[in-house]
Formats: C-alpha cells, structure tokens, sequence
C-alpha cells in the first residue's frame, strides 16, 4: 500500500478523537442516519451521485444491531474484525472480506487501534452492470441479484477467507488507491476492478462461507439483467419469453416482484444509465447518443432524463 494511504489508514479521526477525548459510550446516529432505526443511509455517507466509495470502520466504539440501505463490503486491513451477524459470532482476520447485502442485521465490537477494516459502501445498482458478465451458476452472482431485488428481504452474506491469495490481495490494493487517489478514468476502472475482484473471489470460492438462498428464479432474473445488458437498444419482452420459453405474464410478474419496475421501466433505467455513460465517457453529440440508446423520440428522452437528474443531459455533461 502506498505509504501516504497507510498512513492516512492509521490516522485517528475526527469522531474517534472524539469517542476518545470526551469518553463516548454510544455511536451518533446522527451520522448514519435521519431515521429513528438504525438503518445506515448510504446518501449519508457517499459523494452525492456516487455508487461506490470507501470509509474507514471507526474504532473504539461497539455498533449496535443494525441494517443498511446499501451492499457493505468489509475489508480487515490490519488487525481484525469481530460482529454477530444475525446471532452468529465472525471474527475475520487480516486479508478477509465478507459482502453484507442491505437486509443483514449485524452489529460489531469495539475495534481497538491497531484494528484497520475498510468499509466499502457501495449502491445496489452498481453491480447492475458488473452483474452481467458473471456467470448466473455461481454464488456471488445469485447474491448479487439479490442486492437488485427492490422487493427482496432476506439477509444473506458471503465471507471470504483470502488473506493468502495474492491477486485477490493486488487487486484490492488497487481499488482503494483509485478511491483514495481518484483519476479522470476511475470510475470505469473501478468497475472493471472490482469485476476482476469477483472473478478471482469465484474461482476462490473454496475458502468462502456463505448464508444465502439459491433459486431457479434468481437465475432468471440474472438472465434477464444479462439480456438487458446486451441489448437495451432495442429490447422486448416478447424476445426474453421467448428466449427462456416463459409466458408474457409469468416474466412480468417475476420482474415487478423482484425489481418493483415494469419491463419498461427496468429498459428504461438502463437506458439511462448508459445515456449517462455516453455523457461521461464519450464525445457522441445528445442526438447521437439518444439514437445508441434506442430512443426515436429526442423529445421524449429529455423530459424523462430530467425526470431522474434533475437537469437536462447538456448540463449534466458540462457540470461534470
């Protein structure tokens, strides 16, 4: 690690300082959240417009039971980790990650000083695109789906005991500096990174412990996010039936029970999704970037992209 993220690792920061100095025995909700559970808020904690980012857990304090709005993935830095996850005690070590999706109940101990865990706090629908080049046989790719599932409730994580695989350790090592030390590029690294951290965490899979659910619907549902992926431009419903040999109003439901969105409305936030890329990432004119994305009407288009942004397509690119 380099030495100027080490350091800034070991730092003690300002709500420790205070925890120390003034003999703070309860966490200040106050910085989690703005309900009266304890439910962790991401847009608390992430840079406005931001899926992914990292925070160092805080020391010195125990967490009480708790749940959160966003996918937690914990890394032990240095030192370890101790929690009850749903009742049951884990203790990770130094090198160990443990995915928590948005539904896990868990609390943690006190972390003494030299007790470094990096917490990344990362949106659902960012692993909306890493999603679609996992295959859907898998674990983590039936886990992932989960953190999509809008009416989906039940806890699950996945615990990876990797402190010895030396790729898994790299690459980790790399997406926090991209974090710490952001670049014009990081965003599409970042993604591509943690795709390779997921590849190399299967191919890993004999060191994982999991609590999760597996189901013939779950593997639906990737296939349909893999469909989506590869061909929002001009995709139908009627393709995807008849393509995993389903009925119209069984493939509707499923997706509205698992999404809470239409067909439709899922296409849509696709499309969306990657007009924003095509702002960001390309040099494409509005009009060219409306035709890639399988809008006819431009008109159209910017009423429901102001809709979800807040702006219109020009201002979001020039304010970027």
């Amino acid at each position: 690690m380099k030495k100027s993220i080490h350091d800034k690792l070991l730092e003690i920061t300002e709500e420790e300082r205070k925890i120390l100095d003034e003999k703070v025995f309860k966490v200040d909700k106050s910085i989690y959240t703005n309900e009266n559970k304890f439910i962790i808020d991401s847009n608390m904690l992430l840079p406005k417009g931001e899926l992914i980012d990292i925070r160092k857990h805080t020391r010195f304090i125990d967490f009480p039971e708790h749940n959160h709005n966003y996918i937690e993935v914990s890394y032990v830095y240095q030192g370890e980790l101790r929690e009850s996850i749903d009742g049951k005690s884990i203790t990770l070590k130094r090198g160990e990650i443990i995915f928590l999706n948005q539904f896990i109940t868990h609390r943690i101990e006190a972390a003494k000083e030299e007790d470094i865990i990096i917490n990344f706090i990362i949106k659902p629908e960012f692993f909306d695109y890493v999603l679609t080049f996992l295959d859907n046989e898998n674990v983590i790719s039936k886990f992932l789906v989960t953190t999509l599932y809008k009416e989906y409730n039940k806890g699950e994580y996945l615990y990876f005991k990797v402190a010895d695989q030396e790729e898994i350790q790299k690459l980790l090592e790399k997406i926090i500096i991209e974090l710490y030390s952001p670049s014009v590029m990081s965003k599409s690294a970042i993604k591509l990174m943690v795709g390779l951290l997921l590849i190399e965490l299967m191919r890993n899979s004999q060191y994982m412990d999991s609590y999760s659910s597996n189901n013939y619907e779950k593997k639906i549902m990737i296939d349909i996010f893999k469909y989506i992926e590869e061909n929002y431009k001009d995709a139908v419903l009627s393709d995807i039936c008849e393509k995993f040999k389903q009925p119209h109003y069984k493939l509707s439901r499923l997706i509205k029970r698992y999404t809470g969105m239409t067909f439709k409305e899922l296409l849509q936030e696709k499309r969306l999704t990657k007009a924003v890329e095509f702002l960001e990432f390309s040099n494409y004119s509005i009009l060219d970037i409306i035709d890639a994305i399988g809008y006819e009407n431009p008109t159209y288009f910017y009423k429901i992209f102001e809709q979800k942004y807040g702006v219109t397509p020009k201002k979001y690119r020039d304010e970027m």
